[in-house]
């Protein structure tokens, strides 16, 4: 199996495109890191109704993916299919992310939660899935280099976790230092969203997408996008790679909704809610380093199957030794651990992307049809739903456990709530993932349908020219 010879991207397209995550992540690690402690220690809203609202939210998400990523297929314009999506939807999501952090606080509770629930809805249901889906479309829409792909994921997520890694670091001292109140949380976010309108701009920029005859090997078939949102909704069914995507990127969202909400567990277990900037340096730096070694390392181990699931293997066992080191009281053992288990997840993050262009081809070889932005709904419906989920879960957690955000103090029962959610429920899903992760070898499954209908392997699925 040989590398496509052809390069499509310069080293500027690939820092552009990564770029773009920067944008995301303003939206997504500020929202899923921070919106819940507003909205009940700043705003005083109760947690269990603000997870069943961000609950009831996820119902509408489900439709929104895969409408837009229909509608990114049947899009025809001088830009191309995604990138206007892209470009366009993040006006939206700069507005209503400010929308989120900006609560009136002179309302009452219901008026308090029907904007929160409007605003939170609007981000995520529409306008972050129209952005979220087109730039990871971009992956199949700008290259055919597998090589270039896995590299375009493995720049988008360096610039991911390393904005993660800022926000987590910097919110809490920037929000004392704007006032500390829920009128200092607007302030924050404005700033945010005026950055990630900026960055998401550049990045949509940055690249071109390929002709579309390119694109499906010279032969342009018009009846391959003739199809409905209930048959782009089967194709993904019948897809069993897809649904294991969509299972990983959900457990992954909910496992990154857990670690946020170690905000709580900082500041009331540990008593110093500065230690999550500590441990946001113990996820995201050694996540940045397993993502500048990813492409090499999938060279080395001939594809993305045996790298993702060795890294989860140690994923696992760092996340179990997080547990004894929580138990021990032992925060350098916690930080040591937490960062090995982040170096264990770096694999999975870089080339997942290249994956699902992997899934892509898939349906193409054994339905004859090219949905590249419909597939890369898993990307959008495993964040926001995972995410959701995640953030409502953490509500729902805290509420049944007798936590009240304007107390003083917390009883037991919340801070042995905090405990489970911060050390056990990480590990329950890093196990979870490794399972699914160990069924997911679509790139082997290619190559056999390839050679089955007689079709010159010319891409990458084992990477042996890194």
């Amino acid at each position: 199996m040989l590398w496509k010879k052809k390069k499509y991207l310069k080293w500027y397209n690939k820092v552009g495109y990564g770029s773009g995550d920067i944008a995301g992540n303003v939206v997504y690690a500020f929202l899923t890191s921070f919106v819940m402690i507003y909205l009940t220690d700043s705003v005083g809203l109760a947690a269990g109704i603000v997870g069943t609202l961000i609950a009831v939210s996820k119902l509408f998400d489900g439709f929104t993916d895969i409408f837009f990523g229909s509608m990114i297929d049947k899009t025809h314009s001088k830009m191309g299919k995604a990138k206007p999506w892209m470009l366009y939807g993040y006006i939206g999501c700069a507005i209503t992310l400010v929308c989120c952090f900006a609560v009136p606080t002179s309302w009452g509770n219901t008026a308090k939660y029907a904007w929160f629930f409007i605003a939170y809805t609007l981000l995520n249901g529409v306008f972050y899935t129209a952005n979220n889906i087109a730039y990871s479309a971009l992956t199949s829409l700008i290259t055919k280099n597998s090589k270039e792909r896995v590299q375009m994921g493995s720049y988008r997520f360096i610039f991911a976790f390393s904005t993660s890694l800022l926000i987590q670091s910097v919110t809490v001292k920037f929000v004392d230092y704007c006032g500390g109140d829920a009128a200092a949380w607007r302030t924050v976010a404005i700033i945010y969203a005026i950055i990630g309108l900026i960055v998401n701009t550049i990045s949509a920029l940055s690249v071109k997408e390929l002709p579309e005859e390119e694109l499906n090997e010279g032969e342009v078939k018009g009846d391959e996008e003739k199809y409905g949102l209930v048959q782009a909704f089967k194709l993904l069914v019948k897809n069993k790679y897809y649904m294991m995507i969509c299972g990983t990127y959900i457990l992954q969202q909910l496992y990154s909704a857990m670690i946020g909400a170690g905000i709580y567990y900082m500041t009331w277990v540990l008593k110093d809610k500065n230690l999550f900037g500590q441990f946001a340096w113990a996820v995201n730096i050694p996540l940045i380093i397993a993502l500048i070694f990813t492409p090499t390392l999938v060279g080395k181990w001939n594809g993305m199957y045996k790298l993702n699931l060795r890294g989860y293997i140690i994923a696992v066992i760092g996340r179990a030794l997080v547990v004894v080191a929580g138990y021990m009281g032992s925060i350098p053992l916690m930080l040591a651990f937490t960062a090995l288990a982040a170096l264990g997840q770096g694999p999975w993050q870089g080339d997942m992307n290249a994956v699902i262009a992997s899934c892509s081809e898939y349906t193409y070889l054994t339905q004859g049809k090219r949905i590249d932005g419909t597939m890369y709904s898993c990307t959008s419906l495993g964040v926001k739903i995972g995410g959701g989920i995640g953030t409502a879960v953490c509500g729902w957690l805290l509420e049944l456990s007798g936590y009240v955000g304007t107390n003083a103090t917390q009883p037991q029962s919340a801070l042995d709530m905090m405990q489970f959610m911060y050390l056990w429920l990480p590990l329950i899903l890093d196990v979870l993932i490794m399972i699914v992760l160990s069924r997911m070898n679509v790139e082997a499954v290619n190559e056999k349908l390839k050679a089955e209908k007689g079709i010159k392997s010319d891409e990458v699925t084992d990477a042996t020219k890194y």
